[in-house]
Parts: C-alpha cells; sequence; structure tokens
C-alpha cells in the first residue's frame, strides 16, 4: 500500500503562515443553541442549513473550515463554498441532549480517505483531558487519531479540553490546561487546539504569561478555541496567545453563536461575523508565530 503524500499546514495557513480558521462542527451543542435562542428544539435539516450558510458566507473569508460529516461535509466540498483548507470532525460525542461533551472517542464511521478524496485536507479530534483512571486510555486514543491521519494523507488537528477529575472547586484550571498540553500535544500532531487559559477574563498581560508558559509545553504549532471565552473579549485573548507564541486560532463560537435563530442568517452574517473574522485574521497576521517557525 502507497503511503500518501504528506500534506503542510500551509494547507490551512494565512499567507503570514498563521491560522485564522472557523469552527462549524457543532452538533448537539448547536442545538442547545437554538433552543436557548428560538425555544424550539431544532432539527436536523435546520442545523445543516446553518452550517452551510456559514460556510457560504463566512467560509471566504477563513484559512481553514472545520465542519462534521453528518451536517455537510460533503455539500461543502461540492460547492467549493470554503476558500481555504477543509477539517474533518472525526469526535464521537459522549453528550447528553441538554448537557456538555462529557467524553469522546473516534467515530468509526468516517472514512478519512473518503473525506481526504472528497477534499478535506485534515481531521480533527476532540479529546476530554481529565487526570483519572481514564487518561491512559484516551491517551491511546489522541495517538491512535494522530497514526490514522498520517496514514490516510491528511494532517491531525487534536483539540484537548481539560476538565475536572471530581469536585471542581480545587479544579487549578491554567495548569490542566498545560498538562492536557504537554501530554496531548506530546503525540506530535500536526496542529494543537488549546484552550485560553482563565477563560480569557484577565488582563491581557496576565494572559500573555499563562499563554507563555502553555507555549513552552507545546512542541508543535498551535491555536487557540473560543469555548468559554467571552465573545467581547477573544481578540484580545488570541492576541495574547498569538504574543506568546500561539499560531492563531481556530473558533466558532466567538464568530456566529449570536446570529443563532436570526431571520436573516446570511445577512447577519455578511454584516457581524464577516468583520470579526477579518479582525482576527489582522491580529494574527500581526502577532502570530508562523508555523514554520516552530
Amino acid at each position: 500500500m502507497t503511503t500518501p503524500d504528506r500534506p503542510t499546514l500551509d494547507l490551512l495557513a494565512r499567507p503570514s503562515g498563521g491560522f485564522a480558521m472557523v469552527a462549524m462542527d457543532q452538533r448537539e451543542s448547536l442545538r442547545q443553541m437554538f433552543t436557548a435562542a428560538t425555544g424550539e428544539r431544532a432539527g436536523d435539516d435546520t442545523l445543516r442549513e446553518f452550517k452551510l450558510t456559514v460556510a457560504r458566507e463566512v467560509g471566504p473569508y477563513a484559512s481553514g473550515f472545520l465542519i462534521d460529516q453528518d451536517y455537510g461535509l460533503e455539500q461543502v466540498a461540492a460547492e467549493g463554498a470554503v476558500s481555504g483548507g477543509l477539517i474533518v470532525a472525526v469526535d464521537s460525542l459522549q453528550q447528553d441532549p441538554d448537557g456538555p461533551v462529557e467524553d469522546t472517542g473516534i467515530d468509526d464511521r468516517i472514512d478519512l480517505e473518503a473525506a481526504r478524496a472528497a477534499g478535506a485536507v485534515a481531521a480533527k479530534l476532540l479529546l476530554i483531558w481529565r487526570d483519572d483512571e481514564e487518561r491512559g486510555r484516551r491517551l491511546e486514543t489522541a495517538a491512535e487519531f494522530v497514526r490514522r491521519c498520517a496514514a490516510a494523507g491528511l494532517l491531525s488537528v487534536l483539540e484537548g479540553v481539560a476538565k475536572p477529575a471530581g469536585d471542581p472547586a480545587g479544579f487549578d484550571g491554567p495548569a490542566a490546561i498545560r498538562e492536557a498540553a504537554r501530554e496531548l500535544a506530546g503525540l506530535r500532531p500536526d496542529l494543537y487546539k488549546a484552550q485560553v487559559p482563565l477563560g480569557g477574563a484577565a488582563p491581557e498581560e496576565r494572559l500573555v504569561e499563562e499563554c507563555a508558559a502553555l507555549d513552552e509545553v507545546i512542541p508543535v504549532p498551535w491555536v487557540v478555541l473560543s469555548q468559554g471565552v467571552e465573545r467581547d473579549d477573544f481578540p484580545a485573548a488570541v492576541r495574547a496567545a498569538c504574543r506568546a507564541g500561539a499560531s492563531g486560532m481556530l473558533a466558532g463560537r466567538a464568530v456566529w453563536s449570536d446570529l443563532v435563530g436570526t431571520a436573516d442568517l446570511a445577512a447577519e452574517l455578511r454584516a457581524t461575523s464577516v468583520p470579526r473574522v477579518r479582525r482576527l485574521a489582522a491580529i494574527v497576521d500581526e502577532h502570530a508565530r508562523p508555523w514554520t517557525a516552530r
């Protein structure tokens, strides 16, 4: 069997070498957003149309676009709506209908070689990291994901989200984010996706310090996600992370979450989300460490 040629992160990067990527792979979490916004539980067709509209309107401004197989990957790829690289989510999510993601695995329904043939250049796995008895099993899942991506000729994007193993009262979030990054990024995915320490709710120089400590334990290019960060705080959080060594961001909620349930979604995305992505891209171009410098 011939090993596919290895792609590089240029497929997801801006000309500056940084990343301004948009995430649109939320599934039950997006359904929860619709319930909160409209008071009604959204069906699959509603989720799919939302994702496709975001891809069409915002995708052309993103250096990479993350979407799941069940709600639009093939259509987005066929339409050529996204100018940057397509990333397929391969995580199976253990999540109650109205609750947070509690654990993840690799969705074996997804054929990585078929996703590559359809137009994907990368795959993403969300890994819930806890310091508990399942830590070793999760680490092996992450390692298996990196191996499968390499075999299929896809870039691997590994996302670690640290959560408390027990009583959250004594949970040291920044320390857990660092430990998750040390362990998971140590598996050498092509790109690591990290939480913003302190939820981005701190003065920028404090965030730079925390992100610099995070940067020290990550041996590969890395970006930040927006979950857990207030929307208005996210640009400063991206700037702080990039000043400390990050190469950009891969974010969804900070870009489009407040538009869920709006009547004219396409117009609202053009008026609101596109300027957000452009602003974030400008921050990345000015402050991010190019991925080639890692």
